[in-house]
C-alpha cells in the first residue's frame, strides 16, 4: 500500500495528561501527533532490593491506537519533552526513531517506509 497524504497534529499540552488522552480518543483521524510539554506520570512501584517501598515506574500516556516514540531518559532530571504518536493503522510503514543522527530530550526525529522510499 502507497500512502499518498500524512495528516500531522501538533499540540503543546502544558504537562496534562487529560489533554493528552482527549486528544488520542478524539483525534482519530490524523496519522501523526506531535505533544509537546508532555506530563511523566508514576504508573506504579516496582519491587526493588534497594528500597523497600519500591522504585517508581515512570512513563508517559498510552493509548491502544497509537505507537509511541519517545526518548527514555538517561537520568530521572532528563525527561524527554516531546513525543510522537503515530496512529497504529500506519504500523506497515515501519516508522522508525534515529537517537543516532540527533539525540536530544526536546528533538525527535523519525522515519518510515513508504513505496520504498525512506521519508
Amino acid at each position: 500500500m502507497i500512502l499518498k497524504d500524512i495528516k500531522i497534529f501538533s499540540q503543546n499540552v502544558q504537562k496534562s495528561s487529560l489533554i493528552v488522552n482527549t486528544i488520542l480518543e478524539v483525534k482519530t483521524d490524523f496519522d501523526v501527533i506531535f505533544i509537546q510539554e508532555l506530563s511523566w506520570l508514576t504508573i506504579c512501584s516496582i519491587p526493588s532490593s534497594m528500597n523497600s517501598e519500591g522504585e517508581s515506574l515512570v512513563g508517559v500516556v498510552n493509548h491502544p491506537n497509537w505507537l509511541i516514540f519517545i526518548r527514555n531518559p538517561e537520568t530521572m532530571n532528563n525527561f524527554s519533552r516531546v513525543t510522537i504518536y503515530v496512529n497504529i493503522r500506519l504500523s506497515f510503514l515501519r516508522f522508525s526513531l534515529h537517537r543516532d543522527v540527533i539525540n536530544f530530550k526536546d528533538i525527535l526525529l523519525i522515519s518510515f517506509f513508504n513505496n520504498n522510499n525512506i521519508l
